[in-house]
């Protein structure tokens, strides 16, 4: 069960891949400063996931301008993650939750996806600069995706 709306989010440090090499994506570095979209997805190069990541990559503006970052969050390395941003042209930060621990700390970790282990499911949060939760979403299945129009209204009202 996802976390509920009003928790404090519980803060990360994962690695993403850059041109330069690893890198750090901490959520705390948002708080103060902006809002923060995090959205959980099972697992790169698959098509609902490619989907929801480049439409994202496509409306990114519309998240800048209501002061939102958007992190990603999958249990791929970062490695597979940059070989998939780089085919599919995906701009937005994703970040390797290979140890499963902020799927866990969220609680949108499933046991199993199709005999493959345990992944994230696909989940949305909204996190004000504060730190608190402000939207949870998890998907009634891995093939469903958030309510964007929802996640831009809370924006909006943040904004």
């Amino acid at each position: 069960m996802a976390i509920p709306v009003g928790s404090k989010a519980p803060d990360f440090t994962l690695k993403t891949k850059t041109a330069a090499g690893l890198a750090d994506v901490t959520l705390s570095k948002n708080f103060g400063v902006k809002n923060t979209v995090l959205l959980f997805f099972p697992l790169a190069f698959t098509g609902v996931c490619t989907q929801e990541m480049c439409d994202i990559t496509a409306g990114l503006n519309a998240y800048q301008s209501l002061n939102a970052d958007v992190i990603a969050v999958s249990v791929d390395s970062p490695f597979a993650q940059e070989a998939w941003a780089q085919k599919e042209k995906i701009g937005i930060t994703l970040a390797s939750d290979l140890n499963k621990k902020t799927a866990e700390a969220y609680g949108v970790l499933l046991p199993d996806l199709i005999g493959l282990g345990s992944v994230s499911a696909r989940a949305a949060f909204v996190i004000d600069k504060n730190g608190i939760v402000q939207y949870s979403e998890q998907t009634p299945t891995v093939k469903d995706l958030p309510n964007f129009a929802a996640i831009k209204a809370v924006l909006e009202k943040l904004k």
